[in-house]
């Protein structure tokens, strides 16, 4: 742990010697404790998320083809206590319930993603449409309208149909570029008269990392040092073309935007006095947000990534680096294919330099040369990985602002879980995240960032991946073992409403009355949860859960 004085002087130096890459942002202030009273801008849209495979259910109904995930999550000891997302939410037969619970609370959005073999069983266009696949989303699209929400739709939440996993290695095999430009074309046609704000991927760090180099996700292939750089490559190339296509066949008869939803974590150097630990909290955000982020707005990968690799693949004896090249061309066709950028943010971490001899092997992890390190202090009411650290979030979005030319930004993700099966439903942690965090983007906004959406993550509790339902995400409580899922509404629910209506944080008396307002609310919800309960236990035994920072 760091004696408190040394972060306070080692906060106050890096804000110092980072003023020069920030401009427009006083990296000088340390106010990490002060809060904002104010509201956002008129128009700012307020809304909440998931995704198909976490929330759908209805895994092999209505014509749907085989994941990636139903793959995986079928594997014994793939996932926590082997649960699968077969039935999850039953989101699938929920639509009109869930659209509810959405306009109960004022949402101006609703992000969600298409499953891939849903309308496509086989993953190729060519080959069966699956009507009713296409009609289920039809009708979601349509409900959400009728109810004046605006539809977010991701076009890939990693849900690759199985079969091309089988016939091509995935996201391994340059194939994939265009199947995949195939399937958002077929979705550009179907549903593109409705639906004017298009992701590509979501996080494909993930995608990258844990499904190619450490196989924590499906496909689960631990290609290391090599595999997460190739299924990088060929998303970007992808994102690209289905950017290009949707330009110049849809983009004036829709009027849409297509964009990237990109994962980022902040870095903050541990010893500011250091220069070595500045550069690698520098590379720890490159490495991250960077490498899809950068080949977007200015064509290539980061230098950092290119020498970084490059040089240790030689010392490796490599005729090649490991990182893949891009060609004039592709670089002239990959830059400025970003309409608006996505970004999901959960936590901070502090970095200092590490080195890593190239003996030890080749891996992602290992070519960054950094360790992550957190303060013990931290809240971390959730996820082992998940600590609340606000500040951060602000520092994100500067760094985007100016690294990228203060792109238009979307928050597509940004919430916190709980560790255990939780029956309480007052989330006092939960509000005070979302409080915490939603200041820290205004006060964004107040430095100049160009932020145009927030998207609270996530609406319901969900099957949350290698976790399976042993972390909870959600505003609404999810009763799993019941098998009609019913829904229940926690007290950040009220919270997050009364944010939504006010646009903001007025003052501080009306915040103080929404906390009680808040409670009222997960009070009558845990009567009726408790009411709905069978006699058996509803708690399940969690594991001991290693930190894992690299999530």
């Amino acid at each position: 742990m760091l004696p408190q004085s040394m972060l306070r002087t080692c906060h106050l130096l890096v804000l110092m010697l980072c003023v020069s890459a920030i401009e427009d942002f006083d990296w000088t202030k340390n106010d990490h404790g002060s809060f904002y009273y104010g509201v956002f801008p008129t128009g700012f849209s307020w809304g909440a998320g998931g995704s198909a495979y976490q929330t759908e259910g209805a895994w092999n109904v209505d014509g749907k083809g085989m994941s990636i995930w139903d793959a995986f999550a079928h594997k014994k000891g793939k996932i926590f206590l082997n649960d699968t997302g077969d039935f999850s939410c039953e989101g699938y037969h929920k639509v009109k319930d869930d659209i509810s619970l959405m306009k109960d609370m004022n949402l101006k959005h609703y992000r969600f993603s298409i499953s891939w073999p849903r309308i496509l069983p086989t993953g190729i266009k060519n080959e069966n449409i699956n009507e009713k696949g296409i009609r289920y989303y039809d009708d979601l699209i349509n409900k959400l309208l009728e109810n004046k929400i605006t539809p977010i739709v991701t076009l890939y939440h990693w849900d690759l149909p199985q079969i091309l996993e089988e016939k091509y290695r995935g996201w391994q095999n340059a194939s994939m570029v265009n199947l995949f430009n195939d399937f958002a074309n077929l979705c550009f046609e179907r549903f593109g008269n409705r639906v004017r704000h298009w992701i590509t991927f979501n996080n494909p760090w993930s995608i990258a990392v844990e499904g190619y180099e450490t196989g924590e996700h499906a496909p689960g292939l631990k290609l290391r040092g090599v595999g997460a750089y190739k299924a990088a490559h060929h998303i970007i190339k992808a994102h690209a073309k289905v950017w290009h296509t949707y330009d110049t066949q849809w983009r004036n008869k829709q009027k849409g935007l297509v964009g990237i939803s990109l994962s980022g974590d902040w870095g903050e150097p541990v010893d500011i006095s250091n220069q070595r630990d500045i550069e690698a909290a520098e590379r720890y955000v490159q490495f991250y947000m960077g490498w899809f982020a950068t080949p977007l707005f200015n064509g290539d990968y980061p230098q950092v990534m290119k020498d970084y690799i490059g040089r240790k693949s030689a010392q490796q004896g490599l005729g090649a680096s490991r990182l893949p090249v891009f060609t004039a061309q592709e670089k002239s066709y990959i830059r400025g294919t970003c309409d608006f950028l996505g970004i999901g943010h959960f936590t901070t971490r502090y970095i200092t330099q590490k080195n890593y001899p190239s003996g030890r092997g080749n891996s992602y992890f290992t070519d960054r040369d950094l360790a992550e390190l957190v303060d013990p202090r931290w809240p971390d009411p959730g996820s082992e990985w998940l600590y609340s650290v606000p500040w951060g979030f602000r520092r994100l979005l500067n760094f985007v602002k100016k690294q990228y030319g203060n792109p238009m930004i979307y928050v597509t993700e940004n919430g916190v879980s709980e560790k255990m099966m939780c029956t309480d439903l007052c989330d006092d942690w939960r509000m005070q995240y979302f409080k915490d965090y939603i200041n820290e983007m205004l006060k964004a906004i107040k430095d100049g960032v160009n932020i145009k959406a927030y998207t609270a993550w996530s609406l319901l509790d969900k099957f949350e991946w290698d976790e399976g339902y042993s972390e909870r995400f959600g505003l609404y409580y999810v009763d799993f073992r019941d098998k009609n899922k019913p829904r229940y509404p926690k007290a950040s629910v009220q919270y997050y409403k009364s944010i939504i209506s006010s646009n903001g944080f007025p003052n501080q008396r009306e915040l103080e009355s929404w906390k009680g307002k808040a409670i009222e609310t997960c009070s009558s919800s845990n009567q009726l949860l408790a009411a709905g309960k069978s006699n058996t236990s509803h708690y399940r035994k969690l594991k001991a859960w290693p930190v894992h920072d690299e999530v």
